[in-house]
Parts: C-alpha cells; sequence; structure tokens
C-alpha cells in the first residue's frame, strides 16, 4: 500500500448512507444490531473496571502510599494509572493478532476474562500498613495486567463492530463503542456518587472503595456469557494466511495507515482522558469543588456525552470522517486553552459542567468514529493489529500520562502549560486528519 487508506465517506458516499442498503434482510438486520450490543457490553464492563481506578483514587490513595500531601499521593496513583497503559501496547499486539489469527471473538473473550481476574485482586489487596512497599507493588502488577488487557480490548472490538455494523451506517453503530466505553466511565462515578451518599468519607477511605472492584469483577462474568454468542466476522480463509496477523506484513505494507493513525490518536486520547478521567481531580484540586460535587458534575457531563455519541457518528456518515476529523483537530486547538483557563476561574458547578459539555462536544467529533475511523484504513488479515496497536501506542504515550502531566506541572507551579501541551498535540492531530483521503479503501466496499 503506497497511500494510507481512509476513514472517510466523500460525498457520493454520504448520499448512498442515506438510507440502509437494501440487501439486508429484517433477520440479518436484528442479527447484526444484537452483535453489536453483544460485543459493546463486554466493552462496557471493560472500561467500568479500568476507569474505577480513576474515579476511587482519591479515596483509596492513602491506603496504598506513605502519609503525606494528597497531591502527592494523587501523584503516585496517577503514576501507577500511567503504567497500565504502557502494558497497552504489548496487548494491542498480543489480541490484535490473536483477533485477526484466530478470531475476533475468542480475543475478547480472553480479554474479558483477565480484566475480571485484575478487578478481583485489587478489591482483595492489603494496604500499606498491612503489608508495607508491597501494597503498592501488588497494586502497578493488578493494573499491568489490566493495561494488557484494555489494550487488546480496543482494537478488537473497533475491529468487530466495524465489521458488523450496517453499511452507510456504520458510523453510526459503531459509534456504540464510545457509548458503552463512556458507560464504563458513568456508571464507575455514578456508583462512586452512590457510595459517597450511603457511606462516610471514613468508611469509603476504609474499606468502602473496594466494592466498585467487586462489581466490575462480577459483570465481567456476564459480560462473558454475553461474548460467547457471537459470531466471527473473520474469514477462515484470512485466519489461515501466513501473513495475517504478523507486524511484518502492518509494516512493509500499511506503514503509512499506521503512522497517520498514530498520529490523530496521539491528541484525541490526550484530550479525551483530559475531559474525563482527570477532570474529576481538576475540579477538586484547582477549581475548587467539594469531591461530591465534582462527582456529579462528572456524572451528567459524563451521560450528555456518552449521548452525543450516536448523534455525531451519524453525521459523520453525510459529511464523511476526514471533515469530522478536522473539525475536531480545528475546534480542539482553537477551543482548549480557553476552556480550561475559563474553567479554573468557574465560580458555580453549573458554569462548570457546561464547559466541560462544550469541550467534550468538540471530543465528540473523534470519539464518535474513533474506531471505524482506524478499522477503514486495513485490510481484515491486519485489521485488528493496525487498529489495536497504532491506538495502544498513542494511548500508553499521551493519553495515559495525561493525568501524571497535569498534576506534575500543577506541583511544579506551571499548571496552564498543561493546556498549551494539549493545544499543541490537537494542532498535529489536525495535521494528521489532512492526511485522510475521501474515500475509503477498506471496510466500505465489505458485505
Amino acid at each position: 500500500m503506497t497511500t494510507p487508506s481512509t476513514p472517510s465517506a466523500g460525498p457520493s458516499a454520504a448520499q448512498a448512507s442515506a438510507t440502509t442498503p437494501p440487501h439486508y434482510s429484517p433477520e440479518e438486520k436484528r442479527h447484526r444490531i444484537f452483535s453489536i450490543m453483544a460485543a459493546s457490553s463486554g466493552n462496557l464492563v471493560e472500561w467500568f473496571d479500568f476507569y474505577v481506578y480513576a474515579f476511587s483514587a482519591i479515596y483509596f490513595a492513602a491506603a496504598f502510599f506513605p502519609k503525606g500531601d494528597p497531591t502527592v499521593q494523587l501523584l503516585n496513583t496517577a503514576g501507577v494509572f500511567a503504567a497500565g497503559f504502557l502494558m497497552r501496547p504489548i496487548g494491542g499486539w498480543l489480541f490484535g493478532r490473536i483477533a485477526d489469527k484466530y478470531g475476533r471473538k475468542k480475543s475478547m473473550l480472553i480479554s474479558v476474562t483477565m480484566m475480571c481476574a485484575g478487578s478481583l485482586v485489587i478489591a482483595c489487596l492489603p494496604t500499606y500498613a498491612q503489608i508495607g512497599a508491597w501494597a503498592p507493588f501488588l497494586l502497578l502488577l493488578c493494573r499491568l495486567f489490566q493495561g494488557l488487557s484494555v489494550g487488546g480490548e480496543y482494537g478488537t472490538t473497533a475491529t468487530y463492530m466495524s465489521e458488523v455494523a450496517l453499511k452507510g451506517q456504520r458510523g453510526f453503530f459503531s459509534s456504540f463503542q464510545y457509548v458503552t466505553l463512556i458507560g464504563g466511565q458513568l456508571l464507575a462515578v455514578l456508583l462512586i456518587v452512590i457510595l459517597e451518599a450511603v457511606l462516610s468519607d471514613a468508611e469509603l477511605r476504609a474499606w468502602g472503595w473496594r466494592i466498585p472492584f467487586v462489581v466490575g469483577a462480577a459483570a465481567a462474568v456476564v459480560a462473558m456469557l454475553l461474548r460467547r454468542t457471537l459470531h466471527e466476522t473473520q474469514s477462515t480463509e484470512a485466519m489461515q494466511n501466513k501473513e495475517t496477523g504478523t507486524l511484518g506484513n502492518l509494516f512493509k505494507h500499511h506503514w503509512r495507515a499506521f503512522v497517520t493513525v498514530l498520529g490523530y490518536t496521539a491528541g484525541g486520547s490526550l484530550i479525551f482522558y483530559t475531559f474525563t478521567t482527570y477532570m474529576q481531580k481538576y475540579l477538586v484540586n484547582s477549581v475548587g469543588l467539594p469531591i461530591k460535587t465534582a462527582s456529579y458534575v462528572m456524572t451528567v457531563c459524563l451521560f450528555v456525552y456518552m449521548c452525543m455519541q450516536p448523534l455525531f457518528g451519524a453525521l459523520s456518515d453525510r459529511i464523511g470522517r476526514r471533515t469530522s476529523m478536522m473539525l475536531f483537530g480545528a475546534l480542539g486547538a482553537l477551543g482548549t486553552v480557553p476552556i480550561l483557563t475559563t474553567l479554573h476561574q468557574a465560580s458555580s458547578p453549573v458554569t462548570a459542567g457546561l464547559l466541560i459539555l462544550v469541550a467534550l462536544a468538540i471530543v465528540s467529533f473523534y470519539t464518535s468514529i474513533s474506531g471505524i475511523v482506524k478499522a477503514e484504513m486495513f485490510p481484515p488479515e491486519v485489521r485488528a493489529l493496525g487498529v489495536g496497536l497504532a491506538y495502544a501506542v498513542a494511548n500508553a504515550i499521551f493519553g495515559g500520562s495525561a493525568e501524571f502531566v497535569a498534576l506534575a506541572l500543577k506541583n511544579a507551579g506551571h499548571e496552564n502549560a498543561f493546556f498549551w501541551y494539549v493545544t499543541v498535540m490537537m494542532v498535529i492531530a489536525f495535521l494528521f486528519s489532512l492526511r485522510l483521503p475521501k474515500q475509503a479503501a477498506y471496510l466500505h466496499h465489505d458485505h
């Protein structure tokens, strides 16, 4: 391949997508929609388990690290959170290869099982007061294990959902990956809100923080059962090909597409984590809102953000993936500094929530089509590998480090520098979006 394939649907494709292609029978439509629901349910559980760590960190930080400055303790937990992202490239490669070579279904079953195990162990971990330095070490191991799992989850689920989605409506249907991904975040913060209403602050810090991890492990079992009902989308012919799922094939024939995905995913991951997982801490540490108020604000914002995804996904079916990505990069570059600066001076939760929603609307141009815009760039034999590995590398470097970098700059007295860092990455995302041709070479013509 000499030029990167595209996630965009040009004008002619946009016209074709106005109606559902006629070759789908009602039964097949129902079957494909059920498959999307079953796949995305596992996705929801995976991301709930992963994000519940970030939202409950305020309560368990003191349990795993020595007593001291609360900001330093949060910095330590953010460091462990970032370390989990370092396993994502390995997970993206491992599960991408499994998905391409042995089937999407098998890969998704293994990843959700691993996430279940990681959550269950974290729920049972002893504290720093009980076993000393072993506590943060074991916590780190669990997060590395979960990072490996979720590193493979994204690429395989994005690939599977893109392949089973109805042609002409793939932007809309594949957007449900982020509906459930954000839904995992939402359920995580919602559970924290419920626990805050039921338990005292002391109880949450003593043992209440363990409850979300138990819930996540139990939900993963249900997800495993649902995923067992999925049909396989990877062809037998592709799985038998010796070049299927290999890095050699990916980098020899599709390296341009890989670099393009890497380029815009870096900015997309950074701004996504800035306005989701990091926002709770920013509202507490920088804006000065009480912990419970910050949790309420983020609950509402995440719910609205989740509902935005199908709308922006459907929009991409009409205006094209390339246009959506360019709007994302341009608006993100222009709006990040003003939004974060104004948010820092917000005097009420309502004002803070509205500002965050403006930012999340901009991010939705990317997240709603995140899976399909990548899947359309690779052929079936390296699709899960290409999507998963590029996403995982960008996330490990830029997404997973977002909280750590933000808190470190705040601790050093240069918090505003983080705003400009995000802005620069959005400019880069815009430039890479310009590389996307108007007509997709892959998946767009798949049945």
